[in-house]
């Protein structure tokens, strides 16, 4: 082996378990942390891009199970913890969320639930802008979805 074929075959031992952290050629990595739910479908719970995460909308849906919580306080409480616990994976709090999207399938009774929660959550602020949206209808009938954007620079 020659020189030339050594230093070939050392770069790309040394770059192979970079590029394998990698999902995508441009370094979108897809998350699926201990601890949180299943996707069932054609989805990933969330995606890590340069410095921001991407977090899909969440549901009330306990992970141990990966069934939709009782109550509608104990669902809306359990969709904004398993966006919470996909952020932590990567570093982010929420006081690093730069955008969330609330889908509600009844604006009048849960939105207040849905503010009642962030209070907790975030206490007295500052709250990351929010956009709220009532729809017809989610998946399995749930009643409040929730997608967020964090910031999270990534470790150099």
């Amino acid at each position: 082996m020659t020189r030339i074929d050594s230093l070939l075959v050392a770069t790309a031992v040394a770059i192979a378990p970079l590029t394998a952290l990698a999902d995508s050629p441009n370094g979108v990595k897809t998350l699926s942390p201990p601890g949180a739910i299943k996707p069932t479908g054609t989805w990933n719970l969330g995606t890590r891009a340069g410095d921001f995460v991407f977090i899909a909308g969440m549901r009330g849906i306990d992970p141990a199970t990966n069934t939709l919580v009782a109550g509608d306080e104990a669902r809306v409480r359990q969709a904004f913890l398993n966006m919470k616990l996909i952020a932590e994976s990567e570093g982010a709090t929420l006081q690093d969320a730069v955008r969330l999207v609330v889908y509600v399938t009844d604006m009048y009774r849960f939105r207040p639930i849905a503010n009642k929660i962030q209070e907790e959550l975030w206490g007295n602020g500052p709250y990351p802008p929010r956009t709220i949206v009532e729809v017809d209808r989610l998946n399995q009938d749930d009643i409040l979805e929730v997608e967020g954007t964090f910031y999270a620079p990534a470790k150099k």
